[in-house]
């Protein structure tokens, strides 16, 4: 009777087992990888990478300045219920810090821009050793958060491994050709009008890749106040170097470039707003400003018109 009772037993959990491991299969066919990114240019790259094997969610959408976002219970509910979370890191996210921090003991939260070589980031200017952690503006630099996207999601999903690998690589080779298209564009504004000139200092790294001399109203966080004399600095540099234009960012109030504008004309300097630019933010999902190939060109296209 007990030798009965023990092979019963034994067909039960091999039959189990079975079962399960067909379940699994199917599921895995199935399943997406549950992914959050913070901001929306590394739900982009996700996406690109991913295909339909991820679902994707960006905390941070149209207009929003990762530097002074909370994150609500909302944010907290969709970090926890991801497979992976994805976020800028070098302090982007200043006041997501804490909780992304305890993120990491419960699964893959990974800073895709402290993925770049610690020599090729930039230091903020009058600091020693506060990185600037807008990196995207750099396509060569851009390119190792894919990378770092890329593994991630070859770890979690090793069975999807070749199509990652395929759709990293198609996006890549997009970025460069938009690399090029960057400098063939920019190189066009006569070299004494490449200065850009914006409500904070988003674009170091743009400046550094493309010869463009870059200087923000604000520091690297806008949570920097500015005040009186970073408005005259600035409108003497303005003055001194003949500059038309200057630009407003999406995420930002157009308060701080509207002050530069207001000084400018009371030196009898008339200074234009060149246009809007995505910074921290990118455009509205569906749109082609939506995508980090259109933000990027959009932002190209707007200072070549302005400045040329």
């Amino acid at each position: 009777m007990k030798k009965l009772l023990g092979k019963l037993v034994l067909l039960g959990a091999i039959s189990l087992g079975l079962t399960a491991c067909s379940s699994g299969v199917s599921s895995d066919e199935n399943e997406t990888i549950k992914v959050t990114t913070t901001i929306a240019q590394i739900a982009d790259i996700v996406e690109n990478v991913g295909g339909d094997k991820v679902e994707v969610e960006s905390l941070m959408g149209p207009g929003i300045d990762p530097h002074l976002y909370k994150a609500s219970q909302g944010d907290l509910k969709k970090l926890n219920e991801a497979d992976i979370i994805f976020y800028n890191g070098l302090k982007l996210e200043g006041r997501m810090g804490e909780i992304l921090s305890k993120m990491k003991d419960k699964k893959a939260t990974v800073p895709v821009a402290e993925s770049v070589p610690t020599d090729k980031l930039l230091i903020a200017e009058g600091e020693t050793d506060k990185k600037d952690p807008h990196v995207w503006f750099d396509i060569s630099l851009w390119v190792y958060a894919v990378e770092e996207v890329k593994e991630t999601l070859i770890k979690e999903d090793k069975a999807n491994a070749d199509l990652y690998e395929k759709n990293a690589e198609a996006y890549i080779k997009k970025l460069e050709e938009l690399d090029t298209y960057a400098k063939e564009q920019l190189a066009t504004i006569p070299e004494e009008s490449r200065v850009l000139v914006t409500a904070h200092d988003a674009f170091q790294y743009f400046g550094k890749a493309y010869g463009m001399e870059v200087t923000g109203l604000q520091g690297l966080s806008t949570d920097a106040e500015f005040g009186l004399s970073d408005v005259r600095s600035i409108v003497d540099l303005l003055v001194e170097r003949n500059i038309k234009a200057v630009f407003v960012e999406s995420s930002i109030s157009e308060d701080s470039i509207n002050a530069v504008v207001q000084g400018a004309e009371s030196k009898d300097h008339t200074v234009v707003i060149g246009g809007e630019l995505y910074s921290d933010a990118m455009g509205a999902a569906g749109t082609e400003t939506g995508t980090y190939l259109g933000m990027f060109r959009h932002n190209i296209d707007t200072i070549v018109k302005a400045l040329k």
